[in-house]
């Protein structure tokens, strides 16, 4: 009875939505005080809602009728905005994004955290909130998501009408939903994929089925380097020797502009690619990202920021907020492939870079080596396994640590060993204030945050990267 009871539906009218919330929601509240999370609202719209599903302390629902739209509304450019849920404020106004970014960040550090703070600076906005992502990844399916005007239709279509290259349907890992558009990756990345999707139809190629594990193509990666290098993966379930090629050669011919052309053949039960061999068909094996002279190396498997222009002034703060002046030895925490690293080792005595992936740090090597950065040294391995005491004494103790976690943070002995080291100076960068305002609170007890600084890396979603600076009390 309580489960049912907790799972009915009930109506709610005239309800004001007067935030955003946690994951790209909107909060509606009721007179009552009940409170409504929303995926299908703007902050300011006055609505009808159905629940269709009761916490404890809140509901979840979907607007059934507008009466009030909120001035803080746009159109959406996209025709896929209301199914595809990869750009969930596109209907809100970029300046309202960024304000209830900032706001998110400024709840947590005080929610969370229970932080004495200074005046946050305003959040470091990007100039471009389209066509910014210099990486995309599609999955083909051989049955495509469809709209319920084609479901209820007696139109029978044929195996090829049926077949998707796009993104998954939030929350459903086997239903693709078909890209005619994408407004986040650059002309070229829209250009090749719609060329992919138009060669395999007319030649009949078949697209993979997750359920019967069956069919040719699986995934498309496309990186786009802000040098106008570009990178194209496709990976193969079944291996058709005859489409594989004709495929990449279509690529080839049509395409000039490719200069890493690569493959991967995929049996397993998922499609990660970090246990795979991938193929080089045509070009070198990589892309090259630039940033103030230094040169990155982008293997298929590298990771590196998403939004190359974004990452710049990510790292710039960084580097401010370091105060650096040529004397300092520096830790890189999660260094990744070692771009902040290398981005700040030019005013640093000596970097220190820590990464848990072996290839993020070949890469890391490979491109210090090949930008002449002698002065940083990169390990591998779990975090707070090699980040301890005996690591300091051999490696140097730190003038200044940056640390740049995953969204679960930092794990609470790597937080216990910078109480204990007490460097005078930490920078925490992080895609997840929640996480960050945890980790800050643990920290409370030894440093002061002297400066806070958002920076929207994901124009149309509701991440938001934050930079905080802490000193030693």
């Amino acid at each position: 009875m309580s489960k049912r009871r907790r799972r009915a539906n009930q109506t709610f009218e005239n309800v004001p939505v007067v935030d955003a919330g946690a994951r790209g929601k909107s909060v509606a509240k009721t007179e009552e005080g009940a409170v409504i999370f929303l995926t299908d609202a703007v902050p300011g719209d006055v609505v009808d809602i159905t629940t269709f599903k009761k916490r404890k302390s809140f509901y979840e629902g979907k607007v059934t009728k507008y009466h009030t739209l909120s001035d803080r509304r746009t159109t959406p450019v996209c025709k896929h905005y209301d199914t595809c849920g990869g750009c969930k404020w596109q209907s809100m106004a970029y300046e309202s994004q960024l304000y209830f970014k900032q706001k998110e960040v400024l709840e947590n550090l005080t929610r969370i955290g229970h932080l004495e703070l200074p005046e946050i600076t305003p959040i470091k906005g990007s100039d471009e909130q389209y066509y910014y992502r210099n990486k995309m990844e599609f999955s083909f399916s051989a049955n495509r998501w469809l709209t319920l005007k084609e479901i209820q239709s007696d139109v029978q279509l044929e195996d090829d009408d049926k077949k998707a290259l796009g993104f998954h349907i939030p929350g459903m890992w086997d239903k693709i939903l078909h890209l005619d558009e994408c407004h986040l990756h650059p002309a070229v990345g829209e250009q090749i994929r719609l060329a992919v999707h138009a060669f395999a139809k007319a030649e009949h190629i078949s697209y993979f089925s997750p359920r019967e594990k069956s069919g040719t193509l699986r995934t498309l990666m496309l990186r786009m380097s802000s040098t106008g290098e570009v990178m194209v993966v496709i990976q193969f379930f079944q291996d058709h020797e005859e489409h594989r090629i004709a495929l990449l050669e279509h690529l080839k011919e049509s395409f000039p502009q490719i200069t890493s052309l690569q493959y991967i053949i995929n049996e397993k039960a998922n499609d990660t690619i970090y246990d795979q061999d991938v193929i080089l068909y045509d070009g070198v094996d990589h892309i090259m990202e630039e940033m103030e002279g230094l040169q990155f190396k982008i293997s298929a498997k590298s990771f590196y920021q998403t939004n190359s222009a974004q990452a710049y002034e990510l790292y710039k703060i960084t580097r401010d907020f370091a105060g650096l002046d040529g004397t300092q030895t520096v830790y890189d925490l999660y260094t990744g492939t070692g771009t902040i690293a290398q981005f700040v080792a030019g005013k640093a005595a000596k970097v220190v870079g820590i990464e848990s992936v072996p290839q993020a740090i070949e890469d890391a090597q490979a491109n210090a080596l090949h930008n002449k950065v002698e002065n940083a040294e990169f390990y591998v391995g779990d975090m707070k396994e090699v980040f301890t005491a005996d690591f300091i004494a051999e490696h140097g103790t730190p003038d200044v640590v940056i640390t740049d976690p995953p969204r679960d943070g930092m794990h609470k002995d790597v937080v216990a060993q910078l109480l204990q080291l007490a460097a005078p100076r930490i920078v925490y960068v992080s895609c997840n204030s929640a996480t960050q305002a945890r980790d800050l609170a643990l920290l409370d007890a030894q440093y002061k945050v002297i400066k806070v600084q958002p920076v929207d890396m994901f124009p149309q979603t509701h991440h938001v990267e934050n930079v905080v600076l802490l000193e030693l009390k």
